[in-house]
């Protein structure tokens, strides 16, 4: 028997693994290595609890090099820091975590053109995956680059998924931002809401836009044509909210309902309201949209359009685990669902 790591020096290998185990190492590296030809459960505990004690460490480079590929999926998302983008992480990793996958978070930090590069980057290291997670934008430049660099890593050998608009020949998760957004704005006008203003969202998103023609078209259905009295724009931000509602407010339009495009622009807000002396809902009645966890500790609770952001991560995570190559991409389609609270009482 070889003497134990506590007893040797230098790096274990995967051949010190297979001569403490008594086996060849083509059948330690199946054992391990999560290989189709598999081998027996007995053998495969024996190679394992050999490989633990001796504190063996897989070569991550030395495998994706073997077969053309790493075990890395790249997460991409615009802000780590937004609920909405760490919602949908969770589902990626937790399902990651079950395919024994291993999850690499990048956030772009909300500079829409870096995308490329971080593709670029995990192309570099051989990454299996890349899930993009975040609105498309109106630069056709940046757009370009990041369908040329998708295109690349593709004929690479890697796979991507985009939870965002269909803008790409990949596997896309489309939130149905636009019936949503409609689904509120009639909502409200049931509940007796004739004045509306909207806190709009970077015009360059389409999100943004989407959201907002939805939420245009709803009202208009409803109310008979009614029409937001102002849209101010701002940063996806609970900071943006709070510009975009103290703007709102300085404009004297007095407007029955505020929509904002998204919960975190909400947040922000609601606290703008309340240090310029607006009591809500008395006042004013506020809505979002995505529905994200901290609503919980939100006071009034905010009516919001729910989306199930985890389940999207995990259904992310499905389409990179069951993609064929050479496969047409896939479209999955999530809708919202409105949820009334206090926020926005009957009038």
């Amino acid at each position: 028997m070889r003497p134990l790591n506590g007893e040797r020096a230098g790096v274990v290998t995967l051949a010190d693994v297979a001569a403490e185990a008594g086996v060849s190492l083509a059948t330690a590296s199946r054992a391990l290595n999560g290989s189709s030809r598999r081998v027996g459960e007995d053998l495969r505990l024996r190679v394992a609890e050999v490989a633990r004690r001796l504190n063996y460490a897989p070569n991550a480079q030395a495998q994706a090099m073997a077969r053309g590929r790493s075990d890395v999926v790249g997460l991409l998302v615009h802000d780590i820091a937004d609920p909405y983008f760490s919602s949908i992480a969770a589902g990626v990793m937790q399902a990651a975590e079950e395919h024994r996958l291993l999850v690499t978070l990048v956030s772009t930090q909300r500079r829409y053109g870096t995308e490329a590069e971080h593709i670029a980057m995990l192309r570099g290291q051989r990454g299996r995956a890349m899930i993009l997670v975040g609105s498309r934008t109106r630069d056709r430049d940046a757009t370009e680059l990041l369908r040329q660099e998708i295109g690349t890593f593709t004929e690479a050998g890697g796979h991507v998924v985009a939870v965002s608009q269909r803008s790409f020949p990949v596997d896309t998760i489309v939130v149905e931002n636009r019936a949503g957004a409609r689904l509120l704005g009639h909502e409200l006008t049931t509940l007796g809401y004739e004045r509306f203003a909207v806190l709009a969202g970077p015009p360059e998103l389409l999100t943004a836009r989407d959201r907002l023609q939805g939420f245009r078209d709803g009202i208009a259905r409803a109310g008979g044509g009614l029409l937001p009295a102002a849209v101010v724009t701002g940063p996806f931000t609970r900071d943006g909210g709070y510009a975009a509602m103290t703007e709102l407010i300085a404009r004297d339009l007095q407007p029955q309902c505020v929509f904002a495009v998204n919960d975190v622009m909400a947040v922000g807000a609601m606290a703008a309201c309340r240090d310029h002396g607006i009591e809500l809902p008395r006042d004013l009645a506020v809505a979002g949209f995505d529905d994200i966890s901290t609503l919980r500790d939100i006071t009034p609770g905010l009516t919001t359009v729910r989306l199930p952001l985890e389940q999207m991560g995990a259904l992310a995570m499905d389409l990179v685990v069951t993609a064929e190559p050479g496969g047409s991409p896939r479209v999955r389609r999530v809708r919202g669902e409105v949820v009334v609270r206090a926020s926005t009482p009957a009038r």
